[in-house]
């Protein structure tokens, strides 16, 4: 049993939660980096809701470490998340992953609680003023809240152990396409509403299995990334998300910014005393076959990211187009990929579950 030191946000978090945070700190100081993947186990690449399927696994032999997900529409009452995944699944897969020795993390694409649209709907009027405490639509926001803490409440095996989860809120909110975005709220409205989330998850739920995961998008210094941050007594994990959008002769400007905004991420997470991540990436179908060892590899391998996790393998779309940022079999960046993840750094679930990450 690890008895170093306690989860940061919650210092009554459940044994196994502090045993994940403290887990993930070593990870990182030891250069290992957990592999994760969004909604690796419910569809991929020409597959759907088929028991024991992921596209790492038939690529590189095993589950991957982190399994992601997301919670939008639960704070609705819907049975189906924003990609259609019924909750169930989810929670069902939440605990096969926990059981198995893996990490769960959630982003919560949450609809507008003042229109009620979709995250992406950012009308309303400063919608993050309009649901902080005195707000006109606080009320609206606190049920939003209910509903999402019911179901990450949920989250237990059969004995009533409760599943430690990585909970990413408000993801890229330096960006403009949400509705808790740059241009939508102010720096100090944004850090009252990140604090009052997460106390109200904490202390008025009583929901003590979640380490809290803040993250940009994109950034250029250390001042432009901790604008919005909320403080350190209220986040465990910090991280960034970011995609290659071109072809690949842009594989050296995203490589340069990719490494850049790593050692910045390095730094401010020793000077702040949090654990980084890189907390989605991804380059749409990969076209470029040693994308994996020679473009993302060289770009994180001198820092101390404790995961990183690609985005969800969407597959074929109504429009003919695909959407896929982990090969499947036979995909031209396969071999590579297996490379990649047998480079000595990168661990699938059946060797993260060998450090043991709850005790």
């Amino acid at each position: 049993m690890i008895q170093e030191s306690y989860a940061q946000v919650d210092g009554h978090c459940t044994a196994e939660t502090r045993s994940l945070y403290i887990h993930l700190k070593q990870v990182s100081n030891q250069g290992k980096m957990l592999l994760g993947h969004q909604d690796d186990v419910y569809y991929g690449v020409g597959w759907a809701y088929v028991p024991g399927r992921s596209d790492v696994r038939e690529v590189a032999g095993d589950y991957p470490a982190v399994l992601g997900g997301d919670l939008s529409g639960v704070e609705l009452g819907d049975s189906l998340n924003i990609d259609h995944v019924p909750f169930q699944l989810i929670r069902q897969a939440a605990v096969e992953q926990f059981q198995a020795g893996g990490v769960v993390t959630f982003s919560w694409h949450m609809h507008n609680p003042v229109t009620g649209s979709s995250a992406w709907d950012t009308t309303g009027e400063n919608v993050v003023a309009a649901i902080l405490p005195g707000g006109r639509a606080h009320a609206q926001y606190v049920r939003y809240l209910q509903r999402g803490g019911a179901f990450l409440n949920s989250l237990k095996t059969s004995t009533g152990k409760q599943i430690p989860i990585i909970l990413r809120l408000f993801h890229e909110l330096n960006g403009n396409w949400f509705w808790w975005g740059r241009s939508h709220c102010t720096a100090a409205e944004m850090k009252a509403l990140w604090q009052f989330t997460v106390q109200y998850l904490r202390d008025s739920l009583h929901l003590h299995h979640l380490l809290f995961a803040w993250n940009t998008d994109r950034f250029a210094d250390a001042d432009a990334y901790l604008e919005r941050y909320p403080g350190d007594a209220w986040t465990d994990i910090i991280g960034f998300d970011i995609y290659q959008a071109y072809d690949i002769a842009s594989n050296p400007a995203f490589s340069y910014q990719l490494s850049r905004m790593c050692h910045l991420l390095d730094s401010i997470a020793v000077s702040h005393d949090k654990i980084p991540a890189l907390t989605e990436f991804g380059y749409n179908t990969i076209p470029d076959s040693s994308w994996w060892t020679q473009v993302l590899q060289p770009a994180i391998a001198p820092y101390h990211l404790a995961y990183l996790l690609a985005w969800r393998n969407a597959g074929k779309k109504p429009n003919g187009s695909q959407e896929f940022y982990v090969p499947y079999p036979g995909q031209i960046s396969a071999d590579d990929f297996r490379q990649f993840v047998a480079s000595g750094r990168i661990l699938l679930r059946r060797q993260a579950a060998m450090l043991h990450l709850y005790q």
